[in-house]
């Protein structure tokens, strides 16, 4: 085996979030689903960035963003992704590396520009996500490092980026090379919509490369086309070697040899923007693994992180994990 120089790598959409307050009329106006992500092109996303105020910017990605939860908590964490030579790129290339997360995927000279994703959060603190893809879609297999991938403990992919046929190619390439070393593979459904254009295919991944699953409770049903979470967890215990399933303030539930572990949400005293809550839980659970911890260390440790990140505006932390982790769990 290789040896170990990155706790885990993460692979995925590089993109900035562009924030913005808005009431429920204005997604009805503009005919959104409350909660979901939707593809757009560039010309949706300038009109859509003109029809709001109040705008903040902030580098995010659901892979990057669990990168910098890895890196907040002490791990040492990687990040590959397309960006584009522009202010975004450079914006979004420079928060990452200050976040203490690695990341050298060389940026594009040409082709659409940097991805945004314009989040659209209501008073009920749900957010609702236009994404424009732009460099980031063109990721490929030129792209993944044979060298990180074997390097890293957990490799860590991001259902967002399957919409396209390179990009398919590239994760499936990730995911032999890192299971040829002797490593682990992570896999996060990202959206239910994303489920139910690729069902098939994401079940096909999972019971063929993936040893970790991360999906919300809306995400596990829509793939295994059930009502019933009990049933989806049944059936999942045969795909892969653990399952992290969120339950927003219910907590988390977590399968792993035969068990299961159900985890209480961490308290939080104002829940402002949900934004990254998943992929910080995501990064708090990948750390506890790769660090030896017991699964309801895991569970705990995706919760501290995911209620950091619903705490304020944004999804990568304000306060530094491993400082609320040591605070809460005593190291």
């Amino acid at each position: 085996m290789t040896s170990t120089v990155l706790d885990v790598l993460t692979i995925g959409n590089a993109i900035v979030d562009v924030i913005s307050q808005i009431d429920d009329d204005f997604l009805d106006r503009h005919e959104f689903k409350k909660g979901v992500m939707t593809l757009i092109d560039e010309a949706q996303a300038e009109a859509l960035y003109a029809a709001t105020s109040a705008r903040l910017e902030m580098s995010g990605g659901s892979a990057a963003n669990t990168a910098v939860g890895i890196a907040s908590l002490g791990g040492r964490a990687a990040f590959i992704g397309r960006v584009k030579d522009d202010r975004l790129g450079e914006a979004f290339s420079r928060d990452l590396r200050a976040a203490g997360v690695a990341f050298d995927t060389p940026v594009a000279v040409g082709g659409p520009p940097t991805g945004r994703s314009l989040v659209l959060v209501t008073p009920d603190a749900q957010r609702t996500m236009s994404t424009y893809l732009g460099a980031c879609a063109e990721l490929e297999q030129e792209d993944m490092d044979p060298t990180r991938i074997a390097g890293a403990e957990i490799t860590y992919l991001e259902g967002y980026l399957w919409d396209r046929e390179a990009a398919k190619i590239a994760f499936r390439e990730a995911a032999t090379t890192a299971r040829a070393a002797g490593r682990k593979v992570a896999f996060t459904l990202s959206d239910a919509y994303c489920v139910a254009r690729w069902r098939h295919e994401f079940l096909e991944l999972i019971a063929g490369h993936v040893n970790v699953l991360f999906a919300n409770e809306t995400e596990i049903l829509s793939l295994y086309e059930t009502d019933e979470l009990d049933e989806a967890l049944i059936r999942v215990r045969g795909h892969c070697d653990i399952a992290a399933v969120t339950r927003s303030e219910r907590g988390s539930v977590l399968l792993a040899d035969g068990d299961t572990y159900y985890v209480p949400a961490e308290p939080v005293a104002n829940v402002i923007d949900t934004t990254g809550a998943g992929d910080l839980y995501a990064a708090g659970v990948l750390y506890g693994l790769v660090t030896g911890r017991d699964m309801p260390t895991c569970g705990q440790l995706g919760a501290i992180a995911a209620a950091e990140a619903i705490s304020h505006y944004g999804a990568r932390p304000e306060t530094p994990l491993k400082v609320l982790v040591s605070e809460k769990l005593g190291y």
